[in-house]
């Protein structure tokens, strides 16, 4: 082990954030996470302190190591990763002006449709995508409205995962996807928009440098040797989004591939060589050099399934895993169909393809004859149908996918797994290891020549635990039931909107 070469990867999750130390055979000989705290002081807000971020950083990093058994001068390179659109604001002298707004805040809905009404076209022809909530121009639009003075003291705006990395370095840059994830960025000039800047009166010159994913950004400094265990000197390499880096180091490198995650919400990520052509999924330019990748998203799957869980399942006496797995068992013992039960599974609304914050979940179809365990089978069968939702608009754009990694905590269930590959048609594979952190080590490795290329370091490292094939029957018999779910969501877009009318709690 004295002369073996290790690489860290971070990410900052919506709930936590993880550090995993890998070797060049991809390997994690260590790992750790810490919980983060997300808060909301007024209904639709979500924020984090970045600060939070550096001490789970600290502790994790020494956890990781520890558990590693080696000496922080043997990790030769650390990149990072987080989610995307979560802009920080730091002042003249360093100091973060207020707390980071994460993509899930919805407070900016207003200025997003107003951005929408007013050049919609020509942000998506500049952007590639369209306004919403979850991009920073419209988050930054609501503080220069709502908090001007925050805006007037940012000296520098950072994404998160950027943010973290300047507090080991000391530097300032972005990469291509998190520079997209802003909306402030032109991905068909490779640098900001200064006309997208225009839109919300922004000065430019707080928006960072643009690198590669791959490039050496700077060093661990003494300072946060000290504070982190890291070895000073260390090279930090730019990294990228989560998204970007969990379906890379997947494994999902080549065209017609992609992710499937079953996370807290549900997502297909699809490999692509060029940008969606309409604003029905979400375009980002991908960690491998001149492809991109295309989302489109359920707005809740694990979310679903742990609402099913407490609402059906707590008299049971059952909690957590050992209650998911009672759940499981009970769905694998009926038929596809769920013996005609439908679930739509808009709890909060949904995104691909409708866009649409007050549609509402039901499950269609009850009799009599429908037990506990047939609410589940449906559950795992509604999530899939709208993802095939999510597949068919990503088809109607012209792309297509043979196989997908499925990630995410939803992806341990068997059940849900063969569920997902017989409605969707296409071969789903589920890697050894399914977190961020772990393609943002590969990154860091590649940074510094381990690997020549990011899709040889993916091919060397990325195993493989389970494969399912569709079952072409099945696949028939969920397209008929499927069309059913998707005439039934859409005769109920009216009820949906009266409903949220009328009862506003």
């Amino acid at each position: 082990m004295m002369n073996q070469q290790y690489f860290i990867g971070i990410d900052i999750g919506a709930g936590s954030l993880t550090t995993m130390i890998i070797d060049l055979a991809g390997t994690v000989v260590g790992s750790a996470s810490e919980d983060l705290l997300t808060r909301s002081p007024h209904s639709g807000w979500s924020e984090q302190d970045p600060q939070d971020w550096w001490r789970a950083l600290c502790l994790t990093a020494k956890q990781a190591l520890a558990q590693a058994a080696i000496r922080p001068n043997q990790v030769k390179s650390i990149s990072l990763s987080a989610g995307a659109h979560t802009p920080v604001l730091v002042d003249a002298y360093g100091h973060v002006v207020r707390p980071a707004i994460l993509w899930s805040d919805t407070r900016s809905r207003v200025e997003a449709a107003e951005l929408k009404d007013k050049h919609g076209s020509e942000i998506f022809e500049i952007a590639r995508n369209s306004p919403a909530p979850t991009w920073t121009q419209p988050q930054l639009l609501w503080l220069a409205r709502h908090e001007p003075e925050s805006i007037a003291r940012t000296k520098r705006l950072y994404i998160a995962k950027d943010w973290l990395r300047a507090q080991l370095t000391g530097t300032w840059e972005t990469d291509h996807t998190e520079a997209s994830g802003t909306m402030l960025y032109d991905p068909g000039r490779g640098d900001w928009s200064e006309r997208l800047c225009e839109m919300i009166g922004l000065d430019r010159s707080i928006l960072p440098p643009i690198v590669a994913v791959t490039d050496v950004v700077g060093e661990v400094t003494a300072a946060a040797a000290e504070e982190s265990g890291l070895a000073a000197g260390t090279p930090v390499v730019c990294g990228s989004s989560d998204t970007s880096l969990e379906t890379y180091g997947a494994g999902a490198v080549a065209l017609g591939t992609g992710a499937v995650k079953l996370a807290t919400a549900a997502t297909i990520t699809m490999v692509s060589s060029e940008p969606g052509l309409s604003t029905s999924v979400i375009n980002y330019p991908f960690c491998v050099p001149d492809y991109w990748y295309l989302i489109g998203a359920t707005n809740s799957c694990a979310s679903a399934h742990r609402w099913l869980r407490d609402t059906f399942f707590a008299e049971s006496g059952m909690t957590g895993a050992q209650a998911f797995a009672s759940m499981d068992k009970e769905a694998s013992s009926v038929l596809p169909g769920a013996n005609g039960l439908l679930f739509h599974p808009y709890l909060q609304g949904e995104r691909t393809p409708y866009w649409d914050p007050l549609l509402r979940g039901d499950f269609l179809g009850i009799t009599f004859a429908h037990e506990r365990r047939h609410f589940v089978r449906a559950l795992y069968e509604g999530v899939a149908f709208s993802l095939y939702d999510v597949l068919l608009a990503l088809e109607e754009q012209g792309k297509s996918m043979t196989e997908a990694r499925i990630i995410g905590g939803g992806s341990r269930s068997a059940v849900w797994r063969q569920i997902v590959a017989d409605v969707l048609g296409i071969t789903i594979i589920m890697p050894r290891i399914t977190d961020a952190s772990f393609g943002a080590a590969l990154v860091a490795a590649v940074g510094i020549g381990a690997f020549p290329d990011l899709p040889t370091a993916a091919e060397q490292t990325v195993s493989t635990v389970a494969r399912h094939e569709p079952d072409g029957h099945q696949h028939q018999h969920y397209q008929e039931l499927h069309a059913i779910y998707r005439d039934a969501a859409k005769a109920l877009f009216d009820i949906n909107h009266r409903l949220s009318a009328i009862n506003r709690e």
